[in-house]
């Protein structure tokens, strides 16, 4: 008995050492260390580890960061375009506080970071939100980092991250497809901000616009308001525009939960919760999930339904096809035309749209002080003036958010969430079906 318990005591013994081992490894680099093939890094809480890996069945060698409970999740790539061909790569901080990645064989740089500003004592830190940093001594200050991943996103949308542009220095943060499961070289897909008129998120295919997450509407990003009823428990939103920085990012409320939204190679977004019970990934949405994601699929001046009839397609109130023809015939590209022209006087008003995903905003016009009354007399006013919204939807909504010539890529959802869209049309429309 007593041998058994003396058995016992030795392995919690061991497990303690394993325990204090885990807590204490490597979590930061300095000029006089290095992560070599095969060596770690691990955030301070244990969640994110950096290191070289190969993707499926590839044999190049590429730096990445990966849950350290899910190897094969890898969130962030360095070199993704210039991968080694061996395992003799060398990951080390140099002493002006800029990250290398070495070939040890020759001592040539594969891949590096940048930093406007020399350290006088840099580091470089895996923190537990996933992002790599380089700092200066013990900078905990975010705006002072050296350089830091986050800046550079790859394929995975992580929390806290920023999607968006900082205005000041030009730096466009954006996600941006793997090639294919085993290449992490971006690919054909990306999910950027456009913030011409009232910033958006896009979903691109190189220039062309694949889909639309929308504009902010002070709760949601319209394009992403389908069922939103309540304030999610598990995460939080946030949008941020003034005149240093635009950007779109999200939150957990709970560290202790992982979650993380993929651009996969065939330009489907999808989000992945991780589940402690079955220690894996679920898939718990995709944004282009239906054909009234696409981008304006309907044409303009009209919306796209996903109710479940036929067609999905519908002219707004006050409008026809441009060809009664296409339409019929399913091709609603071309989209519809005013029935009657807008008198640009008093003879115009609006009819309201509840529910809606607001249209393009790449050319509209915005106020954030403006009540709805004065946004609806401004639209008035103007020739062009084709509709009107209001710019944040709280406490009744404010703001004002105007659009000039065509309405493109509108959609109505049935199950909450969207806002009120006004849209001009002549007063005889007014009534009509």
């Amino acid at each position: 008995m007593q041998a058994l318990r003396s058995f016992f005591t030795c392995l919690l013994f061991l497990f303690s050492l394993l325990r204090i081992s885990a807590a204490t490894a490597l979590s930061t680099i300095t000029p006089s260390q290095c992560i070599r093939d095969g060596e770690t890094l691990v955030s301070v809480g244990g969640s994110y580890e950096l290191g070289f890996f190969s993707p499926g069945k590839s044999k190049s060698r590429y730096v990445g960061i990966w849950y350290t409970d899910s190897t094969d999740a890898v969130v962030w790539v360095a070199n993704r375009e210039t991968p080694l061909g061996d395992s003799s790569g060398l990951l080390k901080l140099t002493e002006q506080g800029v990250l290398v990645l070495l070939l040890n064989s020759s001592n040539s740089i594969v891949w590096s970071s940048n930093s406007s500003r020399i350290a006088g004592n840099p580091m470089s830190q895996l923190l537990d939100s996933g992002n790599l940093v380089v700092l200066d001594g013990n900078e905990t200050n975010p705006d002072n980092f050296l350089w830091q991943s986050f800046d550079y996103p790859c394929h995975t949308f992580l929390p806290k991250m920023k999607i968006g542009w900082d205005l000041v220095t030009g730096l466009d943060r954006y996600l941006s497809s793997w090639k294919s499961t085993e290449d992490p070289a971006p690919g054909e897909f990306s999910i950027r901000m456009d913030y011409r008129g009232l910033p958006q998120l896009l979903l691109m295919k190189g220039a062309k616009i694949q889909a639309r997450a929308g504009s902010w509407n002070g709760l949601y990003l319209t394009g992403l308001g389908y069922g939103v009823r309540e304030p999610n428990p598990i995460s939080g939103t946030e949008f941020v525009l003034n005149k240093e920085e635009v950007y779109f990012e999200y939150s957990l409320r709970n560290m202790s939960v992982f979650s993380r939204f993929v651009l996969n190679p065939l330009g489907v977004g999808e989000r992945f919760p991780w589940v402690y019970q079955t220690r894996s990934w679920e898939l718990a949405s995709t944004f282009l999930a239906d054909r009234c994601e696409s981008y304006a699929l309907c044409g303009p001046f009209s919306s796209c339904s996903s109710n479940g009839n036929s067609p999905k397609c519908a002219c707004l109130k006050g409008f026809v096809p441009k060809s009664s023809k296409d339409w019929n015939s399913g091709y609603w590209s071309d989209g519809c035309v005013r029935r009657t022209p807008l008198a640009c006087s008093d003879g115009d008003d609006f009819i309201t749209y509840s529910g809606i995903k607001l249209p393009d905003t790449s050319t509209s016009w915005f106020d954030k002080s403006m009540s709805l009354k004065e946004c609806k007399g401004l639209c008035l006013g103007n020739c062009s003036c084709t509709a009107c919204a209001n710019l944040d939807i709280r406490d009744g909504g404010s703001g004002c958010v105007l659009w000039f010539d065509n309405l493109t890529d509108i959609r109505e959802f049935t199950l909450g969430g969207g806002q009120d869209l006004y849209i001009r049309v002549a007063a005889s429309e007014l009534g009509t079906s």
